[in-house]
């Protein structure tokens, strides 16, 4: 993994669970539900965010050295699960 992205992956893992944090706790307070929805929503686009962040930094270098390397089908397997994955 790329050291950039890794530490971008980092930062946003930490601002995830900040984020969980403070929505375990507006449940614990009964907050209104809308609220602790709209946290959420903030939370699922953070993971989206990072999700892109890491797919990107895969491809651009675990896809290219494992093609260069003759494992074609391999990646393309990989590639494949999660692509299936996200759509389910």
């Amino acid at each position: 993994m790329l050291t950039d992205v890794k530490q971008e992956s980092l930062k946003r893992i930490s601002y995830i669970e900040g984020h969980l944090s403070g929505i375990r706790r507006m449940v614990e307070e009964d907050k209104y539900c809308v609220d602790i929805l709209k946290q959420t929503y903030a939370v699922r686009r953070a993971i989206e965010k990072l999700e892109s962040l890491l797919l990107d930094g895969h491809l651009h270098t675990c896809v290219i050295e494992g093609i260069k390397d003759g494992r074609e089908e391999q990646v393309l397997r990989e590639l494949v699960e999660l692509y299936s994955l996200n759509n389910k």
